[in-house]
């Protein structure tokens, strides 16, 4: 072993790295380093490990065993290519596994170097010829009955970042057993084989398929059917009448040509794009942040455009197109509101249910599920129970939801909807993870509907159904903090805060004038409101999460990120539906989040940054 540094462990890895990478940006990267004596930087690239977290791999794309690169994804490929091998017959190999991928920088050059280590271990590779929203491979899994599946992308994370997204067969998002399965694998291949280099081994590859006709005619096929005649027939109506225009944003992301033809295929009226960010940009070079969910600093140039064709509702995909966002201004006051999650997740939930007795008019609801994450609004359950149908809680994530739909459809049950307060939504089991151009299609039938029957707007319906379930007010934002032992500080800090005693919790905020009734640690598995004190939800001690219950109603969730450097957090208050004194509930609820921020966050103590918007 050379002497590089004067540290074994680390010399160790910077020999591993100059043996085995074969991509000159990076090699050349690491070299640059050891020129320099950066030691502290590469024990930070070298002696840390990207890990499996939300199902699969984020990071940003530089040299280094924690980052995306080459080198890494030729390891992860391996590692997951051996873990199927282990999990499946060899008969099997024929049924595939699908790679798509978007428009980052490197993202193509990913799903090849991964297809190609797959082909050459005899399993067949169902590689799309073209970027994609994410939905695709999902979709593809389920259609071809896949053995898993990978879309290369990082969703609406930083230009500089990607990641490597696991599907099982089973077209949801890898969870246990498999994740940390694949985990393992991948430490166990860490050694690339001379051969998972050569790309050039795709070409004329008998293993090879390009799924995009087929499952392109499909998807548009599939979407149709779960789309009544009568409300294509509205859509068709307006769309002649030229009465409802919507403009639409892909965030310099992939959405534009799969929203487009959606429209086409379900008779909506005009989409009229911003033409600033419709194609594929990996440098996302109007945006700060290339995430709808950031509000209207992100929405600046699709309001613009509205403004400009007189347009009164805006859709927006994240970049790789599984998440929607939506705005709309009021006729009245020319005001822009831009609807959080909770709220999309109500109006669409409500649509999905309409939708589904629209196509099974004596369908009996009482076998009908819809889902939320634990972090999201309970507004589903209040509508279930006003109107039959079941709701169902899970962790945070699509992950969960589309295992836990799966559960449900084995048991012979219906999913209409599923859906998370950070702009995922899944309108019926076509695609068993959130899909942004399904849900643009589908808020945008309701548009039309709702203008025809009733000749409201997406915001007058959502104060219907808070008229009929209950007003349900919601607080959700975050903090950016990229420093581990903080995050680690800071909810230790909430374990320990009775004079530094172990399992203590906070009781109460603003001296004592709002008492804590019940504390869940999914951290830890504790749960004050459960006879035993043990959680019921499946615990993590991988991730930070804990929800406060308040005496007056009030729910909040602190937690961190799977995919970024944030503490996030997320406040409900639901009021029954004779409570209409809505502004103190908001001025109540705000009040809390403000103080629970401050004295169990401590920003300014912490360092912590709030969101821009």
């Amino acid at each position: 072993m050379a002497k590089h540094s004067g540290d074994a462990a680390l010399d160790e890895q910077i020999d591993m790295w100059l043996k085995w990478d074969r991509n000159e940006k990076t090699l050349n990267e690491i070299k640059q380093m050891i020129t320099s004596n950066d030691w502290d930087q590469l024990k930070k690239r070298l002696l840390e490990r990207l890990a499996f977290g939300t199902a699969g791999l984020r990071g940003c794309m530089r040299a280094g065993f924690d980052s995306m690169n080459d080198l890494v994804i030729v390891q992860t490929a391996q590692g997951l290519c051996e873990y199927i091998k282990t999990q499946y017959k060899q008969d099997e190999y024929q049924r595939g596994v699908v790679f798509g991928y978007d428009g980052r920088y490197n993202s193509e050059r990913f799903a090849e170097l991964s297809s190609t280590i797959f082909v050459q271990n005899g399993i067949k590779v169902f590689l799309y010829s073209r970027m994609v929203a994410t939905p695709f491979v999902p979709f593809a899994i389920s259609q071809k009955n896949c053995l898993a599946g990978v879309m290369v992308t990082a969703s609406h994370n930083p230009k500089e970042d990607n990641g490597y997204k696991v599907y099982w067969g089973n077209g949801a998002q890898i969870i246990a057993p498999h994740d940390k399965g694949i985990q393992q694998s991948i430490l166990d291949n860490l050694e690339p084989k001379e051969e998972s280099w050569n790309t050039g081994f795709l070409k004329n590859c008998d293993l090879l398929e390009d799924p995009f006709e087929e499952m392109y005619a499909a998807y548009y096929k599939n979407l149709l059917q779960n789309i009544p005649q009568i409300f294509r027939d509205i859509n068709k109506k307006h769309k002649e009448l030229g009465d409802i225009k919507f403009v639409y944003t892909a965030m310099h992301g992939v959405g534009w040509p799969y929203v487009e033809k959606a429209f086409e295929e379900a008779n909506l009226p005009a989409l009229l794009p911003v033409e600033e960010q419709k194609e594929a940009d990996p440098d996302f070079p109007t945006v700060k942040f290339p995430n709808p969910e950031e509000g209207k600093s992100s929405l600046e140039l699709s309001i613009k455009k509205a403004e400009a064709e007189g347009v009164t509702v805006i859709l927006a995909n994240d970049p790789d197109a599984d998440r929607l966002a939506c705005a709309e201004k009021d006729p009245k006051t020319g005001v822009w509101k831009v609807f959080n999650g909770n709220e999309l997740g109500a109006l669409i939930g409500w649509w999905s249910v309409q939708n589904y007795k629209a196509l099974h008019p004596d369908v009996d609801l009482g076998d009908c599920y819809l889902l939320a994450s634990t972090v999201s609004s309970k507004i589903l359950r209040s509508m279930g129970q006003v109107d039959g149908y079941n709701f169902v809680e899970t962790l945070t994530g699509f992950k969960w939801m589309g295992n836990e739909a799966i559960q449900l459809m084995n048991q012979g049950k219906q999913v209409l909807f599923a859906f998370e307060e950070a702009i995922g939504f899944m309108f019926s089991t076509s695609v068993l993870d959130k899909d942004g151009v399904s849900a643009a299609t589908h808020l945008a039938t309701m548009t039309c509907y709702l203008k025809e029957t009733q000749g409201i707007t997406l915001t007058e319906k959502l104060q219907q159904i808070y008229e009929t379930y209950g007003y349900h007010c919601t607080n959700c934002s975050y903090l950016f903090c990229d420093k581990a032992p903080v995050i680690k500080r800071i909810f230790d800090r909430l374990r320990n805060f009775q004079d530094g005693k172990p399992n203590t919790y906070p009781k109460s905020i603003l001296n004592g004038e709002f008492p804590i009734a019940n504390v869940r640690d999914l951290t830890t598995g504790v749960d004050t409101a459960q006879a035993d004190g043990k959680a019921v939800l499946p615990v993590s001690s991988s991730t930070q999460m804990i929800t406060f219950t308040f005496e007056n109603g009030l729910v909040i969730t602190l937690r961190t990120s799977g995919t970024e450097p944030k503490i996030k957090y997320y406040a409900e208050l639901c009021a029954k539906p004779q409570e209409k004194d809505w502004p103190a509930l908001r001025a109540t609820l705000d009040r809390m989040v403000e103080a629970i921020v401050e004295e169990f966050l401590q920003p300014t103590v912490n360092d912590l940054k709030p969101k821009t918007d």
